[in-house]
């Protein structure tokens, strides 16, 4: 039960507990606890122990609350460093490739699942600024994806939509999920619709495919990715030693795997392979693929890829080569075996 003029939201009409008013109550506490530990970390520069006190909580807690605080938006970090002081691996980056680019600190002693944590939260932190009202805005689902999407904060939006640039089911599992999830999450952070593309990875045969794209419920979505002005996708590779999502998952088997090598594959994007040229033409499975044509991905204005790993760096160069991509964020390994 409540005290003074707390006690509406804690009890009905009826004296029994209100347990919706209880939990409103408690979000708004944590709301203005995570408010107020973010003003005394961030503005007035106090260590974690001396907030603790003044909240009467454990450091843990402190830890907690400033995280919920970046997660919810109260507080949003930038990066902008000036141009002059910009990293040597940047400026080659931009010189050899023309493309935009942040290189993510790493180390050595990181294994490769953790490079990926690391760039996947520098990059929710590069993406957020990129998008605004009434843009569409093109998602690869995949292992960086995946990552990175953990890590967005929450900035509302209004008449925005993201659209999934291609299908997910295979003959394991429909991959519903794990698409959706991603695009969930992003429209959640984003306050905006989302556009599933209901149609598998790659078709049997390249004739069902043309066929499929003759379906009004399909032609939508195709229509949909007409309008993106933002794509953004993480490289496939077979190599990379957190594997992805597309030869874990069950979208390619071992013959496949195998033709693919032989045919100079390194990499793909939404399902699309290309070779270390970033050519993709007379790839057999493109035909098949329900991923953008790498031609019609380069009409998209802006494009960020995202990439983590030493595993990635043949894919990272072919894409670099077929100029699939605007922008980069990258870790610092890769760049460095990229450039060096």
């Amino acid at each position: 039960m409540g005290r003074g003029g707390d006690h509406d939201d804690w009890t009905g009409t009826n004296g029994e507990p209100n347990v919706q008013g209880a939990r409103h109550h408690g979000a708004d506490r944590r709301e203005r606890d995570a408010l107020r530990a973010a003003q005394l970390y961030y503005v007035q520069d106090l260590t974690m122990e001396a907030i603790a006190r003044d909240l009467g909580v454990s450091r843990s807690t402190v830890s907690r609350l400033l995280s919920l605080a970046k997660r919810t938006g109260l507080v949003k970090i930038e990066l902008d460093p000036p141009r002059g002081r910009a990293t040597s691996l940047v400026r080659d980056l931009e010189d050899r490739y023309g493309v935009r680019a942040q290189v993510v600190p790493t180390d050595g002693s990181l294994s490769e699942a953790e490079v990926l944590e690391r760039v996947a939260a520098h990059a929710a932190h590069v993406v957020q600024p990129l998008i605004s009202s009434g843009m569409t805005v093109g998602l690869a689902w995949g292992s960086t994806l995946s990552a990175l999407s953990k890590h967005l904060v929450h900035k509302p939006t209004h008449d925005t939509v993201f659209v999934q640039l291609n299908g997910a089911a295979n003959p394991l599992t429909t991959g519903i999920s794990y698409a959706s999830d991603i695009l969930f999450r992003f429209g959640t952070a984003f306050t905006a619709r989302v556009e599933q593309f209901p149609v598998p990875a790659f078709f049997d045969r390249a004739e069902t495919r043309a066929a499929m794209w003759q379906e009004r419920s399909v032609i939508r979505v195709l229509d949909t990715h007409r309008k993106i002005r933002l794509a953004v996708f993480g490289l496939g590779s077979i190599d990379s030693a957190v594997p992805s999502q597309i030869y874990r998952g069950g979208y390619v088997s071992t013959q496949e795997a195998r033709a693919l090598r032989e045919q100079g594959v390194v990499g793909d994007v939404a399902t699309v392979f290309y070779r270390s040229d970033g050519s993709d033409d007379d790839i057999a499975m493109n035909d098949r693929s329900t991923g953008p044509r790498l031609a019609d991905l380069r009409r998209i204005p802006q494009r960020l890829a995202v990439v983590a790993g030493r595993g990635k760096l043949a894919a990272l160069r072919g894409a670099l080569e077929g100029r699939l991509m605007t922008d980069l964020v990258v870790d610092e390994g890769t760049a460095w075996r990229l450039l060096r």
